[in-house]
């Protein structure tokens, strides 16, 4: 444009629509349909167009600044739509300041108070814990806040995204159960955080409704090789299960990791739904069936929330977004035709018991 700052009408022109579209489009004031959305943004994007911000700061006393804060930036899933919020709020002339709490409720604390002190537009957060962070709840300046993922459902008095996280378990259950499997192992990050609650009861449910044996849910927590070290004492203990069920990607990591201690193959001797769809997860020899979480739909949905929220601060009441997930199938599911053990294969357990040994053998002479 020669140097020229790009206009909303220039904008308007590119994409072919009127200026109040595209005033839409970035303000977030009204809806615009997915079409016509995109043709503005993309337009928007070809032309290095940015909202001048300055007229609602000095009337608003906030920033050009949007905070995110995650439990933890180190897992993909976070990290994810961190990134995939920073795309979004750059398009509209915002920056993005990210924090990380560590699950820690402390470190959150401490974290969003600095966030807090940039005096933020809004923000988007993760909580550690089930409960609303007190920062976040002494909100006396009418701060536009949205939710996602950890969002208990006392705490949906406030915007949130969320995937429905019942159906999600029972995808994967039912998925195990339909290829025969009995004995199954529920790999949990932290079972009291909601939705790794809400997957465990649901995939419990069907796994006892269909087969009549309750699952063993084995907590190993939300850093890999802290739950590999779990994972691993518990197959010291018991026979290798049919199958494992993974509530997260990191839970995946840890059960690959214990896995891989013992020589355990999958699927040949058990069989592994994950958890998050990660990239690596298809770049495998066995490529991992995994519940996919639709990850750039809940960022998209979260950053759209924030705009009409600071948009419409006191206008509507607060709107709980629930997406579905679904399963992508590939080769870690293996199909048995029957329970492979019955009241107990004593071959399986015994040779199990011999890669314990020789585990062990390894890890003590590697000592030496």
């Amino acid at each position: 444009m020669g140097g020229k700052r790009v206009s909303i009408r220039d904008v308007a022109a590119r994409a072919g629509v009127s200026t109040a579209t595209v005033s839409n489009v970035f303000s977030g004031r009204k809806a615009v349909n997915d079409a016509l959305r995109k043709r503005v943004l993309q337009a928007g994007a070809e032309l290095g167009y940015s909202v001048d911000r300055a007229a609602s700061q000095l009337r608003s006393g906030r920033t050009s600044v949007i905070a995110v804060l995650v439990p933890d930036l180190t897992d993909t899933f976070f990290a994810t739509i961190v990134t995939s919020i920073e795309a979004r709020a750059s398009m509209l002339g915002y920056d993005v300041i990210v924090a990380s709490s560590r699950d820690d409720r402390a470190t959150e604390a401490s974290r969003l108070k600095a966030l807090l002190a940039w005096r933020p537009a809004g923000i988007i957060a993760v909580p550690c814990s089930n409960d609303m962070p007190a920062a976040l709840t002494d909100n006396s300046d009418g701060l536009p806040v949205v939710l996602v993922d950890r969002v208990a459902r006392d705490l949906r008095s406030v915007d949130s995204v969320v995937i429905d996280n019942a159906d999600a378990g029972e995808i994967a259950a039912r998925h195990l159960v339909e290829h025969g499997h009995r004995h199954i192992v529920i790999a949990s990050s932290r079972n009291e955080i909601a939705p790794i609650a809400e997957r465990i009861a649901a995939a419990s449910r069907f796994i006892v409704d269909k087969t009549g044996i309750e699952p063993t849910v084995l907590e190993v927590g939300t850093v890999p090789e802290q739950g590999a070290g779990i994972f691993t004492k518990w197959l010291e203990r018991h026979p290798v299960p049919d199958a494992v069920m993974a509530t997260t990607n990191v839970t995946t990591l840890a059960v690959l990791s214990a896995f891989a201690r013992f020589h355990i193959a999958v699927p040949d001797r058990t069989s592994l739904v994950a958890f998050d769809d990660d990239t690596w997860m298809s770049a495998r020899n066995t490529g991992l069936t995994a519940v996919r979480q639709p990850v750039e739909e809940i960022a998209e949905a979260a950053f759209e929330r924030l705009m009409f929220r600071m948009n419409h601060a006191g206008d509507a009441k607060p709107k709980s977004i629930v997406l579905g997930a679904s399963l992508v199938v590939r080769a870690s599911v293996a199909r048995r035709s029957a329970d492979p053990r019955g009241d107990g294969d004593e071959t399986d357990i015994e040779g199990h018991m011999r890669t314990v040994e020789e585990a062990r053998r390894r890890a003590k002479n590697s000592l030496h």
